[in-house]
């Protein structure tokens, strides 16, 4: 009886510290980019335990090598017709950034393309979205690596119809039909994720009905918003935004896929006149909830396990950052110069919960076999 109890219990942590996602940062190079050992050293210090690259730069693909710091690449959407058209310009891009490092340096996921249906008006990549795809990881099949999924990253504003409720949630059309359905069939098929950048900042500004403490994280009097359709009542705009996204995709028929927030944050400062929200108070009010809630387990509304991944937008502030609107504010959870602007720990404690879990397992079973 007694082994029966400590093999359940064991089974019963172990399944209930794996769930919980893990917590990463975006690092983007600035125009004078801080040297990548100290980039690496940095976030090795801040004990964050991944990392999303939009500019996957060699020698900063190098500097994590034996850190076992998960990196997570992205392809410039520049790059897509020409890796569409050809599957050796795919194996030259991964010659160049993934052969000389994979595994020493841990290359756990790469997107191609990032928010490509916004970029429409300027220039059209949807075409070339899923034949890029397919290309590269044909490519890293061909080179033996059958470890790294390949997905891309969308942004929710410009890919799914509503927030609220989450409920009426489906992808926009015609893209729903014509590029996201596809691509959801080839993520099963290739066990890949849905990637997507989700920014409760940006929905807040444009709805003047949300609550700023819905939004940050708050526990207010009647600082909720309840589904009707589904009976969910929603505590956070995170949350409702993420189930928006789980619902999407349910449409579709493939509920199983899991879900990486590759981006998310909330500015200390920067952008455009009237962004009075955009400081540090706010910043580190979002940050900090958004770390504790991710830290509880207790997933979202309608999924259990809750989205896989969450990369927080940005390790550090920009200078200079000229016409981008999006970097022109400060995102970073650093200052230009490294130095820390909040105190948030990031690290997920995945492991150490773990470790202890299975500690008081044994405590236990010894216990009952003392009975």
């Amino acid at each position: 009886m007694a082994s029966f109890l400590f093999i359940f219990l064991l089974l019963s942590f172990v399944t209930l510290t794996s769930s919980l996602p893990s917590i990463g940062v975006t690092y983007s190079s600035a125009s004078t980019p801080p040297p990548p050992d100290k980039i690496s050293t940095t976030i090795t210090s801040l004990k964050i335990s991944a990392v999303r690259l939009p500019d996957a730069d060699p020698s900063l693909i190098k500097a994590f090598a034996f850190t076992n710091i998960s990196l997570f690449l992205s392809i410039p959407n520049p790059l897509l017709p020409a890796i569409a058209a050809n599957r050796s310009l795919a194996l030259a891009w991964l010659y160049k950034h993934v052969l000389p490092f994979y595994p020493r340096s841990k290359i756990t996921l790469v997107s191609v393309g990032n928010a490509v249906l916004d970029s429409v008006a300027e220039e059209d990549f949807t075409p070339y979205l899923l034949p890029a795809i397919r290309n590269l990881h044909l490519a890293l099949h061909e080179l033996g690596i059958k470890k790294i999924p390949v997905s891309t990253t969308f942004s929710f504003f410009s890919t799914i119809t509503t927030a609220f409720p989450p409920s009426s949630a489906e992808f926009q059309q015609p893209a729903g039909d014509l590029i996201v359905k596809p691509l959801l069939q080839f993520l099963e098929e290739t066990n890949s994720s849905f990637l997507i950048n989700l920014y409760p900042y940006n929905l807040y500004r444009l709805d003047s009905e949300i609550p700023v403490g819905f939004a940050l994280f708050q526990d207010y009097p009647f600082n909720f918003r309840d589904d009707l359709v589904t009976g969910v009542r929603y505590f956070n705009l995170f949350d409702m935004m993420a189930d928006a996204v789980l619902t999407s995709i349910a449409v579709m028929g493939y509920e199983s896929i899991p879900v990486i927030v590759a981006e998310t944050g909330w500015p200390s400062g920067g952008g455009e006149a009237g962004e009075v929200e955009a400081n540090e108070a706010y910043a580190e009010m979002y940050l900090r909830g958004l770390v504790r809630h991710l830290k509880s387990g207790v997933g979202t509304p309608l999924k259990k396990d809750g989205v896989a991944e969450v990369y927080v937008y940005e390790l550090m502030d920009h200078e200079n950052a000229g016409s981008d609107k999006q970097r022109a504010r400060k995102w970073g959870i650093l200052s230009e110069n490294m130095t820390r602007k909040y105190n948030l720990e990031m690290s997920d404690g995945v492991k150490n919960s773990g470790f202890m879990a299975i500690f008081l397992v044994f405590i236990t079973f010894f216990i009952f076999c003392g009975n």
